[in-house]
């Protein structure tokens, strides 16, 4: 693909619009993304951002949106703690217009889709919202917020990250993603959330080497990358996908409890989950982190992080190329010393916790 640039919408109309299988959930998120995309809600039209796959061994995908980082919401909370109490007082997504909430839904008892156009009646009354994201990077980039009035900080658990899971398996699209940043992995409001977005291209850290550790008594196999700029796992396999899910969210509150910050992302619809622990605010915070780094001002969630880096500068666009974003995302990553020792820390408390009955 060299440095073509493409449209982050590329195809994805014209595949709605002639008709192609998509997801009910899909769909419904399309129409309504769409539709607060025609009232100009977003802070800028992703349609017209540029974007271009790096040439290279990685294919990396830059996306240049000038001056992202001044519009979005602002981070309100320190970045050296992962585990902090929510603070009504700050923003969280309770304070968000009403235009911004997709639909809100609930567990039903059979396998009936409802969706609640009702916005304000329908926060108040079901757990769980999904809004647009008002600085979006990619086409129909949501927010999902569990148990949206519980005002939860983001802190994962095990039946939100099962929540999470479920969205990306009803979606029914490897390219719809869901992500979860933990504070001190970039993560900017301190309100339980994940992200997801529709980019139809594969993601470099999909399509990485990997190495298998080691596969667990529910059948849930560990598997960790090689020759990837980032250090970090991948998880699949078991008998189910509460199976998979169960294992991940362990490992979650495990690196939250021991103050170690991470990015997960839901990959093919669920059946995938990579976990990819950083260091960079940690840099930041000692004053380590190169300064041609700082220049660019590139957060290092989980999506750039998989592979797809958000630009505010057009020099930075113009002059990217897979060596720099490679040394950029080297220094977000673990040291090997502290990857290996972390590597050996999970394994360990992985086979020591009981299975649950």
């Amino acid at each position: 693909m060299g440095n073509r640039s493409f449209d982050l919408s590329c195809s994805l109309r014209k595949e709605e619009e002639n008709g192609t299988n998509l997801s009910p959930f899909v769909r419904k998120l399309f129409k309504e993304w769409d539709d607060r995309k025609a009232r100009g809600l977003f802070h800028h039209d992703i349609s017209s951002c540029e974007t271009k796959v790096l040439p290279g061994e990685h294919n990396f995908v830059a996306t240049l949106i000038e001056g992202r980082d001044q519009k979005k919401r602002p981070t309100q909370f320190g970045m050296n703690q992962v585990l902090q109490p929510f603070d009504s007082v700050k923003f969280n997504f309770t304070k968000v217009s009403p235009e911004e909430v997709i639909f809100t839904f609930k567990e039903s008892q059979n396998d009936s889709v409802k969706y609640f156009d009702n916005v304000p009646h329908a926060v108040a009354a079901s757990p769980t919202a999904i809004l647009i994201n008002v600085s979006p990077i990619g086409y129909c980039h949501v927010l999902l917020i569990p148990r949206i009035q519980d005002c939860l900080p983001q802190r994962v658990d095990k039946e939100s990250f099962l929540l999470a899971m479920y969205v990306a398996s009803e979606a029914k699209d490897p390219f719809f993603r869901v992500g979860y940043n933990s504070l001190g992995g970039f993560a900017t409001i301190n309100h339980l959330h994940f992200q997801a977005y529709y980019l139809k291209v594969q993601y470099p850290v999909e399509k990485a080497p990997t190495e298998k550790l080691t596969t667990l008594g529910n059948g849930v196999s560990i598997i960790q990358l090689v020759q990837y700029p980032v250090s970090g796992f991948v998880f699949e396999g078991g008998a189910c996908l509460e199976d998979l899910s169960d294992v991940v969210s362990k490992v979650c509150i495990f690196l939250q409890e021991n103050n170690k910050p991470f990015n997960a992302l839901i990959s093919e619809s669920g059946k995938r989950v990579f976990m990819l622990p950083q260091c960079y605010a940690e840099k930041q915070a000692l004053g380590r982190a190169s300064q041609e780094f700082l220049d660019m001002r590139i957060n290092p969630a989980v999506w750039e992080l998989s592979g797809h880096l958000v630009l505010k500068r057009r020099k930075d666009y113009d002059e990217a190329s897979e060596a720099t974003i490679c040394r950029f995302l080297d220094e977000a990553s673990l040291s090997e010393s502290e990857f290996q020792e972390l590597k050996s820390c999970i394994l360990e408390f992985l086979s020591s916790a009981a299975p649950e009955e």
